[in-house]
């Protein structure tokens, strides 16, 4: 990809003490034990899909941050890696120029097989935002299920392409309801600072967001909070804050104040594609077959595993499918993905020694958003920086964490607009419909309440004090609360119950979960950085002790 923000994603110097992670440079100095015998990188390999009947020594499916992460530290191991990605792999610009498409104007290029956007905001000001598009492998899904819409990132470096960027850590206090099986202090002391390193997480200029026209938004959102008496906390990004600067002063093509975000990043987002994927490619061990969907799993007569693969057109079309044989399988197509693939692996006997705790504990983060109408003297802004930096932390009293997000719609609209992160204790779980050979899961819409009632121990006592309402023109009409979604969704192949404590799945030697499924429905916080922490934890035992 031809991008000003890319910077020194060039080959490592990979010593036998051990290596640094991050893109150009050493980002904090966190050393990373455990490879002491990495190999050194090949001469760097050119992209090319897998071939029918090819052997490879480990198979990874899907190409976000855990997938990510299991391929560059295999690699670095000295392991061959080729990963396959159903979406695209999104380094040819379009039409206008530009590789993703802005956030105010979808097109072809914006959703998932749709001949219709469905965005996560369906009107504004009375009017429907959706509107007709050409069928197209698209980069966001919106993958609808029974009681709820699943956001989902599409192309090679998954969800990275489409979230805002919150790189947050969960406050330590609360990890052991987040992943209880899993050793706290090995996660605060090396896998968090490990993964922080990678993806290149780092602060905003408080002084520079202070006086900066693009964040005033935020700083009516803090203004409120203090008032009602809410901790307002600022949170760490992937985005180049440099870059952003930049932006602001007319010196580089603008991205995040052109408000993209849903659709892609053209320039200053610090993606998977520009850390984690750049790094295995550099090794000369990892190669990625973007438009290539696995559809089947089973273990092979000479060992290891047989896996179908459908390539797959623009159009959604299956081209060709391939027979590949691979030694090891890595899960790491997402909460969503790796769970349908796995319950219908086990449901229909390709891999029927899975346990029955496959397709459960799935959840969505306690997603839920609302919008707030201000006074006319709380403007929010014209200019609003697409990153978001800070949010309304009530998780002890309230069971709500509040994304303070952004509009970007390029007019004043005197709104303010959340993500809650919320406690929410439901959990759904997928199954196999032999009747329509397709998996169904089980959410309900009425299991958001607990969500809504979460995020109103925030907003009901803001719009009080404010004398504030909340908004009814977002989500349809007269209606409050967005409950119809999520953009975490976690669980489904759940860490020490679907898996060992280190992502194995029981009943098969050589199948590996490493993705968000993993995580039981909530992180307490926008899960990343915590998805790919537990993918450092656990490549790392598995390199040193199944290879």
């Amino acid at each position: 990809m031809n991008d000003p923000a890319v910077r020194g994603t060039g080959s490592k110097d990979f010593s036998r003490r051990g290596f640094i992670a991050g893109t150009g440079s050493i980002l904090g100095g966190v050393a990373l034990a455990g490879y002491a015998t990495a190999a050194q990188p090949k001469a760097a390999s050119v992209a090319a899909p897998i071939e029918a009947g090819a052997h490879v020594p480990a198979l990874v499916i899907g190409t976000g941050y855990g997938g990510s992460v299991a391929a560059l530290r295999l690699a670095q191991a000295g392991v061959d890696v080729h990963m396959i990605e159903m979406g695209m792999s999104w380094d040819t610009p379009g039409t206008d120029g530009k590789i993703f498409a802005n956030t105010t104007k979808p097109d072809y290029r914006s959703f998932w097989l749709r001949t219709r956007t469905k965005q996560p905001l369906s009107n504004f000001l009375g009017f429907p935002l959706d509107k007709d598009v050409s069928r197209y492998t698209g980069i966001l899904d919106a993958e609808e299920f029974s009681g709820i819409t699943v956001y989902q990132g599409r192309g090679v470096g998954g969800g990275s392409l489409v979230n805002g960027g919150m790189a947050v850590t969960p406050k330590r206090e609360r990890f052991s309801a987040v992943l209880p099986s899993v050793n706290a202090d090995e996660m605060y002391g090396t896998y968090y600072p490990r993964a922080n390193a990678g993806l290149g997480v780092s602060h905003v200029d408080p002084a520079w967001w202070e006086s900066a026209a693009c964040y005033q938004y935020a700083r009516v959102g803090r203004k409120h909070a203090q008032r009602s008496g809410f901790p307002f906390v600022f949170v760490p990004n992937v985005y180049d804050w440099d870059y952003m600067k930049q932006e602001a002063a007319g010196a580089v093509p603008k991205s995040a104040l052109e408000g993209e975000v849903l659709y892609g990043n053209n320039y200053g987002k610090k993606s998977l594609q520009k850390n984690y994927i750049a790094q295995a490619k550099a090794t000369g061990r990892v190669t990625i077959s973007p438009l290539h969907k696995a559809t089947s799993v089973a273990p092979a007569a000479g060992g290891g595993y047989t896996v179908l693969i459908d390539r797959i057109s623009t159009s959604g079309d299956t081209t060709v499918t391939k027979a590949v044989t691979a030694d090891r399988v890595f899960f790491a197509a997402g909460s969503v993905g790796t769970s349908k693939l796995l319950t219908k692996l086990k449901a229909t006997g390709l891999l029927p020694g899975l346990n029955n705790e496959i397709g459960k504990g799935w959840g969505d983060n306690g997603n839920v958003m609302c919008g707030r109408a201000n006074h006319m003297w709380d403007a929010t802004g014209r200019l609003q920086a697409s990153m978001p930096t800070a949010g309304i932390d009530n998780w002890d009293a309230g069971g709500a964490f509040a994304e303070v997000a952004p509009l970007p719609t390029g007019i004043e609209t005197y709104a303010s607009f959340y993500l809650s992160i919320t406690k929410n204790p439901n959990r759904a779980e997928f199954s196999w419909n032999a009747a329509t050979g397709k998996v169904d899961l089980n959410w309900q819409t009425a299991w958001k309440q607990p969500s809504i009632d979460a995020a109103k121990t925030i907003f009901d006592k803001i719009n009080a004090k404010e004398g504030t309402i909340y908004r009814t023109d977002l989500f349809g009409s007269y209606k409050i609360w967005g409950d119809h979604l999520t953009y975490h969704p976690l669980g489904g192949a759940v860490l020490n119950k679907a898996t060992d404590n280190y992502g194995r799945l029981h009943g098969y030697s050589g199948l590996y979960v490493i993705d968000g499924s993993l995580i039981p429905g909530n992180t307490s916080v926008n899960p990343f950085v915590t998805i790919t922490a537990l993918a450092e934890r656990n490549i790392e035992r598995i390199i040193a002790t199944d290879l």
